[in-house]
């Protein structure tokens, strides 16, 4: 049996880490798109205030298997 999928790119974002970021952005798209099979870390940034982290960014891209 063929497959086919379809691979879009997503950023999560947390004040906590890029793991959660990752996490994050993965719970929100799964709420709108079915079949989600992997995903992957394409780049991983941050912001800092004051010498601090404030924000943990992650791009990844998702894929989810079409009908």
């Amino acid at each position: 049996m063929d497959r086919l999928y379809k691979k879009i790119e997503l950023v999560g974002i947390s004040s906590k880490s890029f793991e959660d970021a990752v996490s994050s952005a993965i719970e929100k798209a799964s709420k709108t798109l079915h079949g989600l099979a992997w995903f992957e870390v394409v780049e991983q940034h941050g912001r800092i205030v004051d010498n601090k982290i404030t924000e943990f960014q992650a791009v990844i891209r998702v894929a989810f298997k079409l009908d």
